[in-house]
């Protein structure tokens, strides 16, 4: 007689726990999103194989069982037609309860087994027919030890699960955390580079033995910065060659211009050859200043009165405070070089009256006009570029350039600003322009030590 295994109507034992929605607090750095994309795939394998390896364990333990009933059934079928003697616990003949799919194929002839559920506990059927046309039949619930092995058995693959995704996050903590500060020091050497470090290459800062797609990015970088420096390099070279070579026909027009008769022509010839003259040696300064070859020839200075002797003397239309007093090392002509551009300014775009105040290693120029352009206190001054017609005038926007320059050269910090009032917006309308000249507690040593930044208003 042939064993048929009927289809159950739930093979399946304990459902799985409904998936909880996870909500992590993704960070931005690279790190965190390593760690979390691992942990996530790793918790998604840990529950596919934990339902797979749950749901094979129990189909096993359910088709032993099965074939346990089967063997049952068969030796009290024999026992029983040959010689009629009491059933065992359990066996039963023509029970009513049998389920009618397990009916059906043992009236066909054949024996067969059966799971049914009941309250999520399997039951385990077996039935035969008799030479009479009875049925035979077996019921027995699935045995507590079984039980027990698939909930040990689940415990074991929660344990396993949650160690996997902890195992997980923490190689991608560290794999992330290598990337992360290799990306650092390269953005670290990267904004070194924009700074004016010209030695720094970003291949060299990120280090590290194992090469990856980091390094490609640095040598990105280090090449940008090659080329950009031979171009500005190139750059400033035709600007001073071409400066230098204009500066003998510049000195000569204006030595010419100085044998003209006196006259309102011969005023203008000497007035434009005067301006052609300055605007060449400004941009032989630049050039100079760009090379980052110039060096400071430092002295000990009051700086108050230092200022005021400087700017007092030459300007009496403006007025010089000393808060505080301070000694100070630096380059007395490169510090007055930038005072005297960062007055011009003022009186050339700004309104009376312009105020000088000292205080301490500080040196601040205000005016009343109408305040700097936003694109100087975003980016910073650029040469001839003047800004917004209101505080543009007539320049070639090397002025704020050259002390910007002399600033770094001295190791100082230069920065713009323009003033409101209290509690306005970016809206009011300015009441003035302030520049203010941070000279550093020790002496400089190097060229950019500091860059121009923007206060806030």
């Amino acid at each position: 007689m042939s064993r048929v295994a009927a289809t159950p109507r739930a093979r399946l034992g304990w459902p799985p726990l409904p998936l909880r929605r996870l909500r992590p607090a993704l960070h931005t750095g690279v790190r965190w999103k390593i760690s979390v994309a691992i942990a996530v795939v790793g918790a998604l394998v840990a529950l596919a194989l934990s339902l797979v390896v749950h749901n094979a364990a129990r189909v096993s333990m359910l088709d032993n069982a099965r074939d346990v009933q089967d063997e049952r059934i068969q030796f009290v079928a024999r026992q029983y037609e040959a010689n009629g003697r009491g059933l065992p616990v359990g066996f039963k003949v023509d029970d009513p309860g049998i389920p009618p799919d397990l009916r059906e194929t043992a009236m066909a002839g054949r024996r067969a087994t059966f799971v049914s559920e009941t309250h999520g506990v399997p039951d385990i059927w077996a039935a035969v027919p008799l030479g009479d046309g009875r049925l035979l039949s077996v019921h027995t619930r699935f045995t507590d030890r079984s039980a027990t092995v698939m909930k040990d058995l689940d415990q074991a693959l929660i344990i396993g699960s949650i160690s996997v995704v902890f195992g997980g996050s923490a190689l991608g903590v560290l794999i992330g955390g290598q990337v992360s500060r290799r990306l650092r020091k390269a953005a670290a050497a990267a904004r070194e580079v924009a700074q004016g470090r010209a030695d720094v290459r970003v291949g060299d800062a990120i280090g590290g033995v194992v090469r990856d797609e980091t390094d490609d990015l640095a040598q990105a970088v280090d090449a940008m910065a090659d080329a950009l420096k031979q171009r500005l390099e190139a750059e400033r070279r035709v600007t001073a060659d071409i400066a230098h070579e204009l500066r003998t026909p510049v000195t000569g027009l204006l030595t010419a211009a100085e044998l003209l008769p006196p006259g309102r022509p011969s005023e203008l010839v000497k007035d434009r050859a005067q301006a052609m003259r300055t605007l060449v040696e400004d941009v032989l300064e630049v050039a100079r200043l760009d090379s980052a070859t110039e060096r400071a020839e430092l002295q000990d200075i009051l700086l108050g009165e230092f200022v005021t002797r400087r700017i007092g003397a030459r300007h009496t239309d403006v007025r010089v405070t000393v808060v505080h007093e301070s000694e100070v090392t630096t380059d007395p002509r490169r510090l007055e070089r930038i005072l005297v551009n960062l007055l011009a300014n003022a009186m050339k775009h700004g309104r009376p009256p312009v105020e000088v105040s000292v205080e301490g290693r500080l040196v601040r120029v205000r005016d009343h006009g109408p305040g700097f352009p936003e694109d100087l206190l975003e980016e910073g001054p650029s040469r001839f570029r003047t800004g917004s017609a209101d505080r543009a005038g007539q320049g070639h926007g090397l002025g704020l350039t050259i002390a910007a320059g002399q600033a770094r050269v001295l190791g100082a910090r230069l920065t713009f600003r323009n003033v409101r009032p209290a509690g306005t917006t970016t809206d009011t309308p300015t009441e003035g322009a302030v520049a203010v000249l941070w000279l550093p507690e020790h002496s400089p040593t190097n060229t950019g030590s500091f860059p121009i930044l923007r206060l806030p208003d």
